[in-house]
């Protein structure tokens, strides 16, 4: 037996007692129980009572079904005084029979994020409510100008709409939030980036990551934490997301629910929408750091010793082909953007990304940046594509984002015909593991070659492989700088220059170790140092005097 009371937005109460059965919630007439509110799907939830007790399930609704202020995101047994709310209409069970089982169940992990008091849902619902108001608002008053208005103009319009909506409208402000702070973030939600933008303007925010509307991720430290912050509805997440690609000409549907994009700022943006996305609307933000970093900051953060930075720094000056190599999130493309500006002022570079992200200080540099298809799936414009572009553009350096995939073929026939110098990233746990990837990834190109051809290829094409790696506590190292030393028998061989050296855990438990040079002296060294060049070679003598214990960087 289940028993409970339903209370809608005007305080109208009904009381409802249902046996053995299936219940359905939602605001189609063939519901057992009617739930009339906008935010309430047509099928939204169900509950299923027999001896056992009764146990809720969200339908996949719009909005979701909330329980004890929490969004409910797998079936859950209710237990009497439970509050659910289903849009601004609230549910409370007041009676539940149940036989005791002998074990009692156990604890559902996906119900529990954090120890973090997110916002309450009695104000989700007000902004929500604020947010449909303001649309109407801005609707009736402008609407044949808002396509011709700025963006500007637009926040200063919601502005005042706001304010007068929040005046005419709102009786009571939940507890924790001031009338400025609602307005706020209103406002953000109707025309800016919504719950993201707070996030977007914390300096010590490195990624953001957002689950559906009620759950948003933040990187700190290295560390993801659960953010206070959430979004209003799914709606209001998918307009934050389609203000973000619309002025870059790209778009987000079902016919093309995922997308990469970048903020104003440089920020490198993911969205992926359902029907691929199954827990709604989804965004990956990585943050493009306001302040240029530079060498400096990566031995002051003990991402890379000094020695470390100097050779790095004349490798690039001698024009050394370069490739960065590492996991998600560690680091590769600030490395690349920080050796970049390493590069002479008198060579003219073209620099080749999906997302652009380099910020280059050098005079005579061209950007070019890649373009997935329109709606017609014509007018893509591939990063391989780009790269044999720009063989024809006389460069003296080529910069390449990151290779994915039959580029690499292209980049490396670039390095080998007079293109050197050139820099670029992929992924990879591990040298070894970097040299095997980009065997594929030039197989990926179409071209029938023999691995011992795509090998030979590589060895004289890359003379300097970086290792940059992201820690378990979350630090970014260079743990290891190699040359490609030649090829010998089928496998390229390598010699190690620098590597990172592992102690242990500090008190802290933060990863403890040390930079070491090998001893090896690279070859493109020695000659240049037989050419006259001025080079000390005292950099490969040994830095293990040094520890590191700061947090390196992205």
């Amino acid at each position: 037996m289940l028993k409970f009371e339903v209370v809608d937005s005007n305080r109208n109460k009904s009381i409802f007692e249902f046996a053995a059965g299936k219940v359905v919630l939602g605001k189609g007439d063939h519901c057992d129980v009617i739930l009339t509110d906008n935010h309430v799907s047509r099928n939204h939830a169900e509950i299923i009572v027999d001896e056992s007790g009764a146990r809720l399930q969200d339908l996949n609704s719009t909005n979701g079904t909330w329980v004890n202020g929490e969004r409910l995101l797998a079936e859950l047994l209710l237990s009497e005084g439970d509050v659910l709310r289903f849009g601004e209409i609230t549910l409370r069970i007041t009676a539940v029979s149940k036989k005791m089982a002998v074990f009692e169940e156990g604890t559902d992990r996906r119900q529990k994020f954090d120890n973090v008091k997110q916002e309450s849902e009695e104000l989700v619902a007000l902004k929500r409510r604020v947010h449909s108001l303001i649309l109407d608002y801005l609707d009736l008053r402008k609407r044949a100008n808002l396509q011709t208005m700025g963006q500007d103009e637009l926040r200063l319009e919601a502005e005042k709409a706001t304010q007068e909506i929040i005046r005419d409208h709102v009786s009571r402000i939940p507890d924790g939030v001031s009338r400025e702070e609602l307005q706020r973030q209103v406002v953000a939600e109707a025309v800016g980036l919504g719950a993201l933008e707070p996030l977007v303007n914390d300096d010590a925010v490195t990624e953001i990551m957002v689950n559906g509307p009620d759950q948003i991720y933040v990187e700190k430290d290295g560390r993801l934490t659960l953010s206070e912050s959430r979004f209003s509805s799914t709606q209001s997440l998918l307009s934050v997301i389609d203000r973000i690609v619309a002025p870059l000409g790209r778009r987000i549907d079902e016919s093309s629910p995922m997308v990469d994009a970048r903020l104003p700022d440089g920020s490198r943006v993911n969205a992926i929408i359902p029907p691929l996305a199954l827990n709604g609307p989804s965004i990956t933000i990585r943050k493009f750091a306001k302040k240029n970093l530079y060498m400096s900051d990566l031995i002051r953060y003990g991402s890379i010793s000094e020695s470390m930075g100097m050779f790095l720094k004349e490798a690039v000056e001698l024009k050394q082909n370069i490739v960065i190599s590492g996991g998600t999130g560690s680091g590769k493309t600030t490395l690349l953007n920080i050796l970049s500006n390493f590069i002479g002022s008198q060579d003219r570079i073209i620099t080749i990304e999906d997302a652009a992200e380099l910020k280059l200080n050098q005079p005579h540099v061209v950007a070019l940046e890649s373009r997935p298809a329109n709606a017609e799936g014509k007018g893509k414009v591939s990063i391989r594509d780009l790269v044999i572009n720009a063989l024809r553009m006389r460069p003296d350096r080529i910069v390449v984002g990151e290779c994915r995939g039959g580029e690499a073929l292209d980049m490396l026939q670039a390095m080998n015909t007079g293109h050197d110098g050139s820099l670029t990233t992929g992924h990879a746990n591990s040298p070894n593991d970097f040299l095997s990837r980009l065997e594929v990834m030039v197989m990926m190109a179409g071209v029938d070659l023999p691995s011992r051809a795509i090998r030979e290829q590589i060895a004289s094409a890359v003379d300097i492989l970086v290792q940059q790696t992201r820690l378990a506590d979350g630090t970014r190292r260079i743990t290891h700088i190699m040359e490609v030393v030649g090829f010998e028998g089928d496998k390229i061989k390598l010699e190690p220059i620098f590597e990172f050296v592992r102690k242990g855990y500090d008190a802290n438990g933060k990863i403890t170790g040390f930079y070491r040079a090998t001893g090896y002296i690279p070859k493109f060294y020695r000659n240049a140092i037989e050419q006259g060049v001025p080079l000390d070679t005292a950099l490969f003598g040994d830095d293990s005097s040094g520890d590191f214990l700061h947090e390196g960087v992205r």
